[in-house]
């Protein structure tokens, strides 16, 4: 299927679609770092700007329409201002995307917090503008863990499929492959993704191989808490510590953190992907990524609704 990217980053979300067999076509983001990544990796069809500056009406028509957007403006979940809030500038712009192009689908991924805020109001007012646009709209938590991520990364999957589409032709969300305990396989540990690696202290030819110096201190927080080598790696985060820097996973022999390569295994990037720009952008950019494993499960779905659709 032809795919629009909202939000692309550098394109963990976009480069598992295109890996199923799908077809990005236009892309956007902000962030310089995250574009020139996308590019040396991914494509030159990304386009580096403010989303705010872009003209809807000169986008290519697509099938999907896929992005995560920001949900600062849903905390105050006056259903009544949702759209109008001044901070859902960029949900209105994701909003208004699929109003006016209306693609086939659309995928949208947010953080866990999102079911919460407003005491769930915010997410049925969500719910209500997708339907009210034409989609019939399903909300997923998905843990990522059991989809074979070795990571236990929590996050909400928005499906919208066009009303119009039929009974026929409909989305199937991906069944987990893993689970912490039961007949499927066991969840993928950290030490399984990364123990391949070589010493980043010693020479190597390996990409994006160094890791921050921040110390690495136990406390019960985010970020802080010991990783353990037999259990998923905690949510490789992309904000800041504080003091302007990323604060990367601490690694399971609790002597540094996670290399950027690290990092980026754990969220399922293949080892020769290359991200640009400083350690700290590189980080953000990998912890603000979609799971690249998971991105093609769903992309299968979508080549199967499109083998479907032209039998």
């Amino acid at each position: 299927m032809k795919i629009i990217s909202l939000f692309s980053g550098a394109g963990g979300l976009d480069l598992g679609l295109i890996q199923a067999g799908n077809t990005v076509i236009w892309a956007n983001d902000i962030d310089k770092d995250a574009v020139a990544t996308y590019k040396e990796n991914i494509g030159d069809h990304i386009v580096c700007d403010d989303i705010k500056n872009i003209d809807i009406s000169t986008l290519p028509d697509a099938d999907v329409v896929v992005g995560g957007f920001p949900c600062q403006g849903f905390s105050q979940a006056n259903r009544l201002r949702t759209l109008e809030d001044d901070r859902n500038q960029l949900y209105r712009f994701f909003y208004n995307t699929i109003k006016i192009k209306q693609p086939k689908f659309f995928i949208a991924e947010n953080v866990k917090g999102i079911l919460s805020l407003g005491k769930g109001e915010a997410i049925k007012q969500i719910v209500a503008d997708f339907e009210a646009a034409g989609y019939i709209t399903s909300v997923n938590l998905v843990n990522m863990a059991n989809y074979g991520v070795p990571q236990t990364r929590q996050r909400v999957i928005i499906i919208g499929q066009r009303v119009d589409l039929g009974k026929e032709l409909r989305f199937i969300f991906p069944q987990p492959t893993h689970s912490k305990s039961g007949e499927l396989p066991k969840w993928v540990s950290i030490k399984e993704a990364i123990d391949h690696f070589p010493d980043p202290d010693k020479e190597n030819n390996i990409l994006n191989h160094i890791y921050s110096a921040y110390k690495v201190e136990y406390r019960n927080f985010t970020g802080h808490r010991k990783t353990d080598p037999d259990k998923p790696s905690p949510t490789v985060l992309a904000r800041g510590n504080g003091k302007g820097g990323v604060c990367a996973i601490p690694h399971y022999n609790g002597k540094r953190r996670l290399t950027i390569r690290e990092s980026a295994s754990v969220q399922t990037f293949p080892e020769d992907f290359h991200f640009v720009g400083t350690m700290n952008s590189c980080y953000r950019q990998i912890g603000n990524a979609v799971p690249v494993l998971f991105a093609r499960k769903l992309g299968d779905e979508l080549m199967r609704l499109e083998k479907e659709e032209n039998v």
